[in-house]
């Protein structure tokens, strides 16, 4: 996800407000352990004009992605406790939680088929900015994204586009978030031939046939994958996801929404399962998305066990981070491979790359975004267990997880129901909901069942919320009902009406 500071200020962008706006602030966290606050701020010198802005036609362009390393310097070098402070920062009062929505999506040419190209994403992106009054994302000559308010456009590594949404208070406004966004997509790219295809996994193009987005993240990561497991490349070009990202009140608060997420991401990967065809043909999975995850790299995935033990909390998130394999570093607007070294190292100012350089909280940032587990943690809670599909699911999921982590009597009861939860259960889960999806045995019944109990709390939440926001659950409650997930519905097709052609996917699933 690309953020940029908007060019009449040309400064840090919003995701470290709180450390640079309050010399100190101390909020009383249920934890014994961490007050969920910084305890120390860190002081903050600001370059104006250090990141380059200049107005063009549809609006501002914003120089490369991300532009931070040189917009804000630390005075001392980072700490631990810095990094846990940082997280903590994310805490803020319940009157104050929003709602984060990102969609991701397939481009692909009417006719065809076949993926857009990079010079149609290029003319897409710079139409929506000049007609609909988008701020352009510029990494060298390229564009890369848009930005406006507090939305941002941006590109996976294969062109999958991605709605950043803005943190909203609501499902209604969420869900006008989507819609408004999709209409300014279709209006430029149905004039192009271009179509949006939502669905979890590229159906019907294999890894050759994806363009590369001129992004040089992607370049590194593109080249560490195949070293870390079998399946990191399809991940990077051929799936696409919707995912909530969600606030806590406390450390106890986060640590709890983290437990009831990670126990219950197998349900949603369930209840969105979306993409059973590889190449033209069934591949066995209702989530083929959900299972590249299982085989893509190991040191950043998974269900993090650890999260469950009775240790954990903001510091133990930094120390399992720490040790994560970096990426990269972004210096003097380029990226530098770090792949194989890890943000400790860095701490100590021991990293090959940049020999003798500390880290500042941007490389601490952006090191977290390099992170994939079914549920992550940043100044928020990401749930990441879902696969793209159509407009109305899009709603869905975000309603789905609103309504069983806001609502604390629905929290509380999710949280009764997993606490018997084994390990090896929550992995069983993980491991067999991909390819069985609701039908998944799970102790004395199926998955199906659980599932129609964790649909009650989720509805239950939404009422007692007050916002008239429980229609938003009826894509998944139908789901629920039957027990059929959306991908056994595309085989039936798929072996019925549409006598094995997976081309009428891109009819029945487009935007």
């Amino acid at each position: 996800m690309v953020v940029i500071s908007r060019c009449a200020t040309c400064t840090r962008h919003d995701l470290l407000r709180h450390e640079f706006d309050r010399k100190s602030s101390v909020r009383n966290s249920s934890s014994s352990s961490l007050l969920c606050s910084a305890k120390k701020v860190l002081q903050v010198k600001r370059i104006v004009g250090a990141v380059g802005c200049r107005r063009g036609r549809g609006g501002v362009i914003v120089a490369a992605s991300p532009p931070t390393e040189d917009a804000v310097v630390a005075t001392h070098p980072l700490t631990k406790q810095d990094l846990i402070d940082y997280l903590a920062s994310g805490c803020k009062p319940k009157e104050k939680w929003r709602i984060g929505t990102e969609h991701e999506k397939f481009g692909f040419e009417f006719g065809s088929l076949r993926p857009m190209k990079y010079d149609q994403i290029a003319e897409l992106l710079n139409g929506i900015s000049e007609r609909f009054d988008w701020d352009k994302v510029m990494e060298g000559d390229k564009i890369i994204g848009l930005k406006q308010g507090k939305q941002s456009i941006s590109l996976e590594p294969g062109g999958q586009f991605e709605l950043s949404g803005a943190p909203l208070e609501t499902l209604h406004q969420t869900c006008a978030e989507v819609n408004s966004h999709l209409y300014q997509v279709k209006a430029v790219a149905e004039e192009m031939g271009i179509g949006f295809l939502g669905i979890g996994f590229q159906p019907k193009w294999g890894i050759k046939d994806i363009p590369i987005m001129p992004k040089g993240r992607y370049e590194i990561m593109r080249n560490y994958m195949p070293k870390v497991g079998s399946l990191g490349l399809d991940m990077m070009f051929r799936t696409c996801t919707v995912q909530v990202n969600l606030d806590f009140s406390s450390e106890a608060d986060m640590i709890r929404k983290f437990r009831a997420g990670l126990a219950l991401q197998p349900i949603a990967t369930a209840l969105f399962a979306n993409s059973p065809f590889t190449e033209g043909k069934p591949n066995g999975f209702v989530s083929m998305r959900s299972h590249i995850w299982t085989d893509t790299d190991k040191d950043r995935t998974g269900m993090l066990p650890f999260v469950f033990d009775n240790s954990f909390g903001f510091e133990q998130y930094v120390d399992y981070a720490l040790d994560v394999p970096m990426y990269f570093v972004y210096r003097k607007q380029k990226y530098v491979d770090c792949t194989g070294m890890t943000f400790r190292d860095f701490l100590a100012g021991r990293l090959p790359c940049i020999p003798g350089e500390l880290p500042t909280l941007n490389d601490w940032e952006n090191h977290l975004t390099t992170i994939f587990p079914e549920v992550r943690l940043k100044r928020y809670l990401e749930m990441r267990g879902a696969d793209g599909g159509p407009w109305r699911r899009l709603c869905a999921l975000p309603a789905f997880w609103v309504g069983l982590l806001y609502d604390e009597v629905s929290l509380q009861s999710l949280l009764d129901m997993t606490a018997d939860w084994t390990p090896e259960e929550r992995q069983m889960l993980r491991n067999k909901v991909p390819i069985t999806g609701l039908k998944t045995p799970f102790r004395d019944g199926l998955l199906k069942h659980v599932a129609e109990d964790v649909l009650k709390l989720a509805k239950d939440g939404l009422e007692r919320r007050g916002f008239k926001e429980l229609g938003f659950l009826n894509e998944v409650a139908e789901v629920v009902r039957t027990g059929v997930t959306p991908a056994e519905r595309l085989l039936e097709l798929f072996h019925g009406k549409w006598e094995q052609s997976v081309d009428h996917v891109f009819e029945e699933l487009l935007y």
